[in-house]
């Protein structure tokens, strides 16, 4: 059977580490040429893109801050140049600085809104003219558990993946015909750089006793990559935290 991810470019953005650095491994792995999108770990995105090219794909590291209009289009546009039209885009840029409802700041809140959801909203603009073009797209935006329960990271944090749930059924219904579905991943605790800043959340406190590695919430984003009936949904992988 013929795989439907040969040669196709993805962009992850956040793909320097964690959970984004897996998922472009796996899309290289499903054959994808990869451009990793970083903030500030450079040497991360670095090391990224050599990984993907010792399995025989095309890869770039492109630093850009993509909660901006300017640098979301300038990276998109480097990417087209150098690696061709972007058919799957992966969403995964984040920050979860914890915060209570007592301590919040309003920059906490523009922050969290801009990196989590601003960023997406305007990556997925920048895609989608040659996602239209080609009649073929794959968006996966990552949420979090936390916009179904909130979480314990802070109400900015929620509310910034929720909105990505909203996002992500806008975009699906309207683009349903076109060939490109519209997809969210909701992780509950991954074993990750931001889990170790919640000692209060603690393996025994999920169903399956433990929590989730990055390499099965990238294992979602290929299949939704592949899938092209899947369009609109929330995917939920959080060891029973949640029932979707």
């Amino acid at each position: 059977m013929e795989n439907p991810l040969t040669d196709k470019i993805a962009l992850v953005s956040g793909g320097s580490r964690g959970i984004g650095r897996a998922i472009a491994l796996a899309l290289a792995w499903a054959g994808a040429d990869v451009a990793v999108n970083y903030r500030a770990n450079e040497n991360g995105a670095r090391e990224a893109c050599d990984e993907i090219r010792r399995l025989g794909r095309r890869a770039m590291a492109v630093r850009a801050d993509v909660s901006r209009a300017a640098e979301a289009a300038r990276l998109m546009d480097r990417v087209r140049r150098e690696l061709g039209p972007v058919a799957i885009l992966v969403n995964n840029a984040g920050i979860g600085t914890v915060r209570t409802m007592d301590t919040i700041t309003e920059e906490d809140w523009d922050d969290t809104l801009a990196i989590n959801l601003k960023a997406a909203y305007l990556l997925i603009q920048a895609a989608l003219p040659d996602m239209r073009k080609a009649r073929w797209g794959r968006i996966v935006s990552l949420s979090s558990v936390a916009a179904q329960i909130g979480g314990l990271i802070g109400p900015h944090y929620a509310a910034s993946k929720g909105g990505i749930i909203g996002l992500t059924h806008y975009y699906a219904a309207h683009l349903a015909g076109e060939g490109i579905t519209v997809n969210t991943i909701a992780p509950g605790p991954v074993d990750t750089d931001m889990m170790a800043g919640l000692p209060e959340m603690r393996p025994e406190m999920l169903p399956v006793g433990r929590f989730g590695t990055v390499d099965e919430i990238a294992d979602v984003a290929v299949m939704l990559a592949r899938n092209g009936y899947i369009t609109g949904q929330t995917i939920n992988v959080n060891g029973g935290r949640y029932f979707g």
